[in-house]
């Protein structure tokens, strides 16, 4: 499996806090079948500005350490990137990392109990220079919970969607898994990731979360394509298949 958002970076955001922590983290993943992972500290959301080289550098090194602890994981760069405005010059200034660092993709990470009214702008000027947002666990996001269709919107743009494993799992608790079993079945949602921060509490596992997906779509495969072939294709900057999503009405506000 490959997870594509996963804070495994040590001492750069509020994910891993130590080497030793990061080391622990690629054994969970390797332990839960993960052969690779996008390594995405956050970005751009007024506390965290992880420039892009600065992302590379930390990969090719904690990709040095892992190596050398026999860890067969392969770690690419990216940036978890908090909505704001003027993203594309932002990326352009190397202001932020797009996956593996090569123009095409980048995790796009929505307030949590809002949108801004700019949010479509914003995708549409990603998309205009080659770039796909990803947005990330549009699940957890207030709007969003009450008002799919808001989502079946962004998708219909052209954005992808990443769910995160403890939201299908129900670690987040029910409603949040209630509301991601909806976003799956509406196919709102392309990708599993893990989102990890810790070895713990937060892990980058994925497989009981495609279990879980399964179970909801009646459908292992499709499930299975969320955390294999789909991320695959986004991290070789190909353009992933993925099922046409099923239209919601908006209920709520226009923005």
């Amino acid at each position: 499996m490959i997870d594509i958002h996963c804070h495994i970076l040590p001492n750069v955001d509020d994910g891993a806090r130590s080497l030793e922590e990061s080391l622990k983290m690629g054994e969970r993943a390797v332990a839960d079948g993960i052969h690779t992972i996008v390594a995405t500290p956050h970005s751009l959301n007024g506390i965290y500005t992880n420039r892009a080289e600065d992302v590379v550098s930390g990969v090719t090194a904690l990709q040095e350490t892992l190596t050398a602890n026999h860890l067969d994981l392969n770690l690419h760069p990216g940036s978890d990137v908090h909505l704001c405005t003027d993203m594309m010059q932002r990326i352009s200034n190397g202001e932020a990392c797009t996956i593996n660092n090569a123009g095409k993709y980048i995790l796009l990470e929505l307030p949590s109990q809002m949108i801004p009214n700019g949010v479509k702008d914003e995708i549409f000027a990603l998309k205009l220079n080659g770039i796909t947002p990803i947005i990330t666990h549009p699940e957890r996001n207030a709007m969003v919970q009450h008002d799919p269709g808001i989502l079946y919107e962004l998708v219909h743009m052209g954005a992808l969607a990443q769910i995160t494993a403890m939201s299908l799992t129900g670690d987040f608790g029910e409603f949040i898994g209630q509301v991601s079993a909806t976003l799956l079945r509406y196919r709102l949602v392309h990708i599993i990731a893990s989102d990890a921060h810790s070895a713990k509490n937060r892990p980058p596992v994925l497989s009981g979360a495609v279990e879980q997906a399964a179970e909801i779509l009646k459908d292992y495969e499709a499930a299975a394509h969320m955390a294999t072939s789909v991320p695959a294709a986004i991290l070789s900057g190909q353009t992933p298949e993925v099922p046409e999503p099923i239209r919601v009405k908006r209920t709520g506000r226009t923005f």
